[in-house]
């Protein structure tokens, strides 16, 4: 391994030789900064290409290629000697520099959340893209016939035969059995490593160096569990005749493939316009870039280097990916032309403009969003487009008529959007935090009893 800077980490080691309290200053915390990035930002670019090819491939020597670099990165963040450093420039008081000290912040936390034994550290990196490659090349059949994801969620979008619903529906479980043995073993080492730190679990350590509070956000998830019920309950019990009376059944009878997508995630599209007719014949890729030239956000850079249509063994969601922090954006998705995948193209682009047109001029370490929020909610302000009805005529060249058709239900899709997304984000959030508290309890009907 590189060393950062003999002259920084013999201070260090001199400093903790002696039992004083460590002291750094600003030009040491920059010539530490500029030594890790000159380091870290190569092999940074070449794991973010491998994971890339992974995605794309499908194949094991690509996902293998992608474990080594990223190991390689976070055995950089593991050194004991390197964070020292850094716990002792976050105790003095002489580096006041508004940068310096975020840039301080960031890297404290990324050495914190690796100061892993090597052995544990290589079992978790390697078995948590073990897991990413099993559930990406995964595919699901329906009478022993493989169907692709779209495929699944095709039928749980018009299908009014209950038995085909449902075999749709499993389908899109089988990776379940691949990946559950393997996800809890993960689980459990990463608590392993997390409490070695002092942290109750895995998921405390990642709120934590992620710069957020369990207690608040327990807050938070509280107060919208409770403004959400009555609304929630209200618009479920319409939804649910519609979904009934489509499938010719009560709504006593309603199933989980009785929903629109797998998880009851994406918006069911029940009310009388059908929003998909109108992207039908259109290309939702040549959309997505004519609505961001026009204002002032050219993505043809972006859509040149992307990986837009599904094939075997690709990655079957979709996903941004800044490759070098300084302009080579992609995104992955598995393009059709219909109302969702233009919502998930825009979104996706959200979040590629936001990574694209970073200012140049900010420190390497800093090109990133502040926070994941902050990305996520540009990406969902553009996604949500889709259902706009000025811009849908405006886009697809849509008569006053149709305009007028699609304005009469956008405000209750965009209400039944943010409620799902709402008691969707409650339930991630509850089921994540009870599975690091305990890995070991019934996983299924801690799912059932939180969904």
């Amino acid at each position: 391994m590189k060393p950062i800077s003999i002259s920084v980490l013999t201070l260090v080691a001199a400093m903790l030789t002696a039992g004083c309290a460590p002291s750094v200053n600003e030009a040491q915390l920059d010539q530490f900064i500029t030594a890790h990035v000159e380091e870290v930002k190569p092999i940074a670019r070449q794991a973010a290409l491998a994971s890339w090819d992974a995605a794309g491939s499908g194949k094991a020597e690509d996902y293998d290629r992608q474990s080594e670099l990223t190991l390689k990165i976070r055995q950089i963040y593991s050194d004991p000697e390197r964070f020292a450093f850094l716990r002792a420039a976050k105790k003095t008081a002489q580096i006041t520099d508004p940068i310096l000290k975020r840039q301080l912040t960031v890297l404290h936390n990324g050495y914190l959340s690796n100061q892993i034994e090597p052995e544990l550290l290589t079992k978790i990196v390697d078995l948590g893209v073990e897991i990413e490659k099993n559930f990406s090349v995964f595919r699901g059949t329906i009478d022993g016939e493989k169907v692709t994801d779209s495929r699944i969620k095709g039928i749980l979008k018009t299908a009014t035969n209950s038995a085909e619903r449902k075999k749709a529906w499993l389908a899109s479980k089988q990776v379940g059995p691949v990946v559950a043995a393997d996800i809890i073993k993960l689980v459990n080492l990463r608590n392993q490593a997390a409490q070695k730190l002092g942290f109750e679990n895995y998921h405390t350590m990642s709120l934590a160096t992620g710069e957020q509070d369990v207690k608040e956000l327990d807050i938070i998830f509280d107060e919208l569990y409770k403004l959400t019920n009555l609304p929630y309950a209200q618009l479920k019990a319409d939804l649910d005749k519609r979904l009934a009376a489509n499938c010719s059944i009560g709504t006593r009878e309603l199933m989980p493939w009785h929903y629109h997508d797998p998880f009851f995630q994406d918006t069911p599209l029940v009310y009388d316009v059908d929003l998909d007719a109108y992207y039908k014949d259109k290309d939702v890729k040549d959309l997505s870039i004519k609505f961001y030239a026009g204002i002032g956000l050219p993505v043809e850079s972006i859509i040149a280097k992307s990986d837009l249509y599904e094939r075997d063994g690709k990655n079957p969601h979709a996903f941004c990916t800044d490759i070098d922090k300084e302009g080579d954006v992609r995104i992955l998705c598995n393009l059709k032309n219909n109302e969702s995948w233009m919502e998930t193209q825009l979104h996706e682009l959200g979040h590629a403009v936001y990574d694209k047109f970073h200012d140049r001029q900010v420190p390497w370490l800093l090109r990133k969003p502040v926070h994941p929020f902050t990305t996520e909610a540009v990406a969902m302000f553009f996604g949500r487009l889709s259902r706009n009805p000025a811009w849908m005529q405006q886009m697809l060249d849509l008569t006053d008529a149709q305009h007028a058709d699609i304005e009469k239900v956008s405000d209750r899709y965009a209400r039944l959007k943010q409620l799902i997304f709402a008691r969707w984000a409650m339930v991630m959030f509850s089921f994540e935090k009870q599975l690091y508290a305990d890995p070991d309890q019934d996983l299924n009907a801690l799912w059932w009893k939180t969904v």
